[in-house]
């Protein structure tokens, strides 16, 4: 499961008034009546219908959450949920995911690719479709191919990647036969190779011209998009609309786009269910709004669309911070953080079962899943006091200190987004019951990221992680040593090797399942995040806009998006 940063709201309803799980909001009688089957029982919910069946033109305006300077998203700044909903459908991905996460090539660009065993090294074969061309007519070729893997190969630092999974093992890519195959050979196997060049792992194909060198890497496609390769390309920016617009490009070689344009509306969370039940926007992500839920349930033209995400919410502790720097707070944080009572009060009156999730790497309806947690995923105050009084903090009136000094942390969230909000009310109370101080701190959602949590300035922060299907090897730019989104700045020669080992692995799924579970736990005791809990996927559509809604694990086949007749 590749993990990317969002800062996605996951909303409740009231932030609550009492630690206990009966206070998170009025009785349970609301939930009971609408308990719905468990997450993640519903894989994809879309609507899937023949584009064939479809009318054709009209425009889709999709809410966004973050508009844009850096429209790269595989440069560390623009792996956020707007730019990659945008990029999606304006860029190449050679593959297609089910809602198993099966991987198929996407024929459109990728006629085929295959992996084999060549003198003891992985060598993959690349066969691009000759008829696919960037919207500057340039022919997509072999050449694309070598300039996206090494300006993602993590050798040249000068390259901001968000992440260098997989394509640091690549030895070499060669031209094959023509323009239109590359042979890429391995250092070493690397089992997740399908997750290369695809949507699902948020890494799409840039053009050669733009990313062979640093500079044109980190900032020819800040503040603009040059380029494009897609049933999609490029319509219009509207900074001050905080806008943007795709239109079906004629020159599309695949099959006709239903929609003539899409939309993408860059707006806070908390104004999307308003403009959903405006007609201004025709979709929206609700995650776990439950406010949200109930204003768009209403919609007449619309309707919910609900299905068990790849995702999941946690706290992310910054182990460079002075007071966060020592393992034993963080885990005793851990410890004093009450897992479930964030998902229920988070996920009342959506209909889901709240339960803590208790791994980093797989999500609860992925083969493999197994509890990792130990005594650090148990909600257990009394342990946590006594590790903090280990650590030195001891309590002196309510709060504790050390030399001096109170252990006061401050708890950084993106502004708008309600769930944040009401899980600095919980954590301020559970944090209280052991003598730490908790200072909520927002902060606009635009500086979230480039000006928080990526420099490190924050103690701890709530934000959602988004996931694919290759757990092992898409986890690394969160959780090695040197991993380009690795917030909490903490890590391990063991964790990295376990990471490396899984997805090596090639040859032996069970056993790569074996090491992805031990990395796992890796991670649990070096503490820098923390799991919450599954995040339901949870969709607001116009009912007669279909092939789009709760995705799963699948990617959005942009060009079958369409309205029925």
């Amino acid at each position: 499961m590749k993990v990317s940063r969002y800062p996605v709201a996951l909303v409740a309803t009231l932030a609550v008034s009492s630690l206990a799980l009966t206070a998170c909001g009025g009785s349970d009688s609301d939930d009971d009546a609408q308990q719905k089957a468990p997450l993640g029982s519903s894989a994809v919910n879309i609507k899937a219908t023949d584009p064939a069946k479809l009318k054709q033109g009209g425009t889709m305006n999709w809410a966004i959450t973050t508009f844009a300077t850096q429209w790269n998203i595989s440069e560390v700044d623009g792996l956020q949920a707007g730019p990659t909903e945008v990029m999606k459908s304006l860029m190449p991905n050679l593959w297609r995911s089910d809602a198993h996460g099966v991987q198929t090539p996407n024929k459109a660009f990728l006629l085929d690719a295959s992996s084999a065993t060549v003198k003891g090294k992985q060598v993959v074969t690349w066969h691009l479709n000759p008829k696919a061309k960037w919207s500057d007519g340039t022919p997509i070729t072999w050449k694309d191919i070598e300039a996206n893997t090494k300006a993602l190969d993590g050798h040249d630092k000068a390259f901001k990647v968000a992440s260098s999974v997989g394509f640091d093992q690549v030895e070499d890519v060669k031209k094959g036969k023509d323009d239109y195959e590359a042979v890429m050979t391995f250092a070493k196997p690397f089992a997740d190779w399908k997750g290369m060049f695809n949507a699902a792992a948020n890494q799409p194909l840039y053009p050669a011209k733009y990313v062979s060198d640093p500079k044109a890497f980190n900032t020819a496609y800040v503040n603009k998009i040059p380029v494009t390769g897609n049933a999609f390309k490029l319509g219009s920016i509207d900074k001050s609309a905080k806008t943007v617009t795709v239109v079906a490009d004629p020159k599309w070689w695949g099959d006709k786009p239903k929609l003539d344009k899409i939309v993408f509306h860059a707006m806070d969370t908390s104004s999307m269910p308003g403009a959903f039940a405006n007609g201004e926007v025709d979709y929206f992500d609700v995650g776990g709004d439950s406010s949200a839920f109930k204003q768009a349930s209403k919609v007449a033209a619309g309707e919910i669309r609900e299905a068990g995400g790849p995702n999941y919410r946690q706290l992310t502790f910054n182990g460079t911070s002075a007071k966060l720097k020592d393992p034993k707070v963080r885990h005793a944080l851990f410890m004093a953080t009450d897992r479930e009572t964030i998902a229920k009060s988070d996920l009342k009156g959506l209909g889901w079962k709240p339960s803590a999730m208790n791994n980093h790497l797989l999500i609860s309806n992925q083969k493999g899943y197994q509890d990792n947690s130990g005594k650090l995923g148990k909600y257990d105050p009394q342990a946590a006091g006594k590790l903090l009084d280990e650590a030195g903090w001891k309590l002196s009136g309510k709060t504790r200190k050390k030399d001096g000094k109170e252990l006061s942390l401050r708890f950084v969230i993106p502004s708008a987004t309600p769930a944040a909000t009401n899980e600095g009310s919980m954590l301020t109370q559970m944090y209280q019951q052991v003598g730490v101080k908790l200072q909520v701190q927002t902060v606009p959602a635009n500086d979230f990221f480039d000006k928080y949590i990526t420099p490190g300035d924050f103690d701890v922060s709530p934000y959602t992680l988004l996931g694919t299907p290759f757990p092992a090897s898409g986890s690394t730019n969160i959780y090695t040593v040197k991993g380009g989104n690795n917030d909490a700045h903490v890590g391990s020669k063991k964790l990295d090797d376990l990471l490396n080992a899984a997805s090596s692995n090639a040859d032996d799924p069970a056993g790569a399942l074996k090491q992805t579970n031990q990395a796992d736990a890796e991670a649990w005791q070096l503490a820098g995040v923390l799991p919450l809990y599954q995040r339901p996927d949870i969709a607001a559509i116009k009912k007669n806009l279909v092939n789009m809604g709760a995705l799963g694990m699948t990617d959005v086949v942009y060009e079958h998006i369409g309205f029925t007749k």
